[in-house]
């Protein structure tokens, strides 16, 4: 495929947590109950300063009638894999809400699991910028995306 090409940083050139953040994120999408990203299905397998890779785990319920992965569960993995990116940064889980997002789906995913990476590109004091790129568990790549976050702290 042409686009195979496209790369996501080295994970190892961002830090890792210190081990309080490090056991915080490690429970993300073990929550007292359901909400939209374990609904679907999603795993974060790595995070560190500024960079997360997740996994959407294959299943036909996120197949649409052509037979190839939904557009939308796309979109998902890409607007939540930069949530650990973004919240690992600070010492308490801000507030995150995206403010824009724009997926460019560069091929299809059939019956495999996908996997992104996301990373910080730049951050302010209460606006991130983000990137993403989401593979098929073969390596093709099926999606980039760029995003803005809008990070508040709690309390």
């Amino acid at each position: 495929m042409a686009h195979d090409h496209v790369l996501a940083p080295d994970p190892s050139t961002f830090e890792p947590l210190p081990p309080d953040r490090a056991e915080r994120w490690s429970r993300f999408g073990s929550w007292d109950r359901t909400f939209f990203p374990s609904f679907v299905g999603l795993r974060l397998d790595e995070v560190r300063l500024g960079y997360a890779r997740m996994t959407l785990p294959y299943r036909p319920e996120l197949d649409q009638p052509a037979g190839v992965v939904h557009g939308g569960a796309i979109a998902t993995l890409i607007d939540t894999v930069v949530v650990p990116a973004v919240g690992a940064a600070h010492d308490e889980v801000p507030v995150m809400l995206t403010l824009s997002m724009t997926v460019d789906y560069l091929g299809a995913i059939r019956g495999e699991d996908a996997t992104a990476e996301g990373w910080v590109v730049r951050r302010g004091r209460s606006i991130s910028y983000c990137q993403a790129l989401v593979r098929s568990a073969s390596g093709a790549v099926a999606a980039t995306g760029s995003l803005v976050y809008k990070v508040t702290a709690t309390g």
